[in-house]
């Protein structure tokens, strides 16, 4: 196991066990973060743990083209009238993240340190939220970070209503240009959106491109 310190840097990604785990310890500056995500490697950890850094294989991502709509999706989006918005609230998307209560987590791992530096992301233009608003309310959103360079890391995503987090994704996607969406881990969720995984090696090709 790799202990960081104060110093900005990670081990090869090929060092990080089969669950995908790299590294241990370090802070969530800005630098730090943003060397992470160019370096395939994203934090996630527990209220009551030290910092965990992560670079699974393999990594399961979307690319826009194979975005799965279905029929009664298409519908629905042709039907509601929800306004999405893109960088309008962060930080209210990332807070509403924090609270969404998930299948077997009894906490969350958005603390107050992380809602705090992706805030900080954002204001220097390396995260992006999308926001879902029915008659200017906020009903579900996602976030994450754009590293510039056609990649965008998903991080969270949370909803108040059915579908309404799936309209955020879909017209994200379909509205922006991006050759690669990073989703990190499996979900039935984003699979049937059209997701797959592909190997690490491969993944990380499409960060350097």
């Amino acid at each position: 196991m790799y202990y960081l310190d104060h110093h900005i840097i990670f081990p090869d990604t090929s060092k990080a066990d089969d669950e995908g785990l790299l590294a241990v310890g370090g802070d969530l500056s800005v630098e730090r973060l943003l060397l992470a995500y160019r370096s395939g490697i994203f934090p996630w950890f527990n209220e009551d743990e030290v910092i965990l850094w992560w670079s699974p294989d393999p990594r399961f991502v979307l690319f826009p083209k194979d975005l799965k709509v279905s029929k009664s999706m298409k519908q629905f989006l042709r039907n509601c009238d929800y306004e999405v918005t893109i960088n309008k609230d962060f930080k209210s998307v990332i807070e509403e993240c924090a609270k969404m209560k998930r299948e077997g987590q009894s906490g969350t791992w958005i603390t107050d340190s992380m809602i705090d530096a992706y805030c900080k992301l954002n204001e220097l233009g390396y995260a992006k939220s999308v926001e879902v608003w029915e008659h200017g309310d906020l009903i579900a959103g996602l976030y994450g970070v754009d590293l510039n360079n056609g990649v965008f890391c998903g991080e969270s995503m949370f909803t108040k209503k059915s579908n309404a987090s799936k309209a955020a994704f879909i017209t994200f996607i379909q509205n922006t240009d991006y050759k690669l969406i990073d989703c990190q881990v499996y979900t039935n969720h984003l699979e049937s959106l059209g997701a797959k995984d592909i190997s690490r090696e491969a993944f990380l090709k499409y960060l350097i491109q």
